[in-house]
């Protein structure tokens, strides 16, 4: 499993001209999955993501959490996170989990989000989708099953 972390003043999500996500100060979250993820992964990133300390205390130091700073989360989908370009120019996606189990992940993951009082926003999972976002900072962290 692997999520890029990008902290944000504001980030949304269009598909079709139609707004269907939409968060203030928090964490945009691309989320992908690969076939030999499990539960385990799900939920060793999930604790990742919820405890990191990326927001700025009030000596300017990132010592604060999601939750310290009431934020929220847009959490996008993206199968791409696994694309593999060792071999020419055009990515392969086989090692990405298939559709319908990953979007049961996905949906999991940002229900067991809000099982910890964290407000999430979503995409929508399996579209062509526009996203928008004020990267604070930059800010943004990578977080791999594989390598935790």
């Amino acid at each position: 499993m692997r999520i890029v972390v990008q902290r944000c003043k504001y980030a949304k999500c269009t598909v079709d001209n139609e707004i269907k996500g939409s968060i203030d100060k928090g964490f945009l979250l691309f989320i992908g999955f690969t076939e030999s993820d499990t539960i385990n992964e799900l939920d060793l990133l999930l604790r990742k993501t919820i405890g990191l300390r990326i927001f700025e205390d009030e000596n300017g130091k990132m010592n604060r959490s999601l939750k310290d700073v009431n934020g929220e989360i847009l959490a996008i989908s993206q199968f791409t996170l696994y694309a593999d370009c060792k071999h020419g120019n055009r990515p392969s996606f086989t090692s990405a989990m298939k559709y319908d189990k990953a979007n049961e992940y996905y949906e999991l993951f940002c229900k067991k989000l809000e099982e910890n009082n964290i407000h999430v926003e979503r995409g929508v999972f399996g579209s062509d989708m526009k996203i928008e976002l004020l990267n604070d900072g930059p800010v943004t962290i990578i977080l791999d099953s594989d390598e935790l």
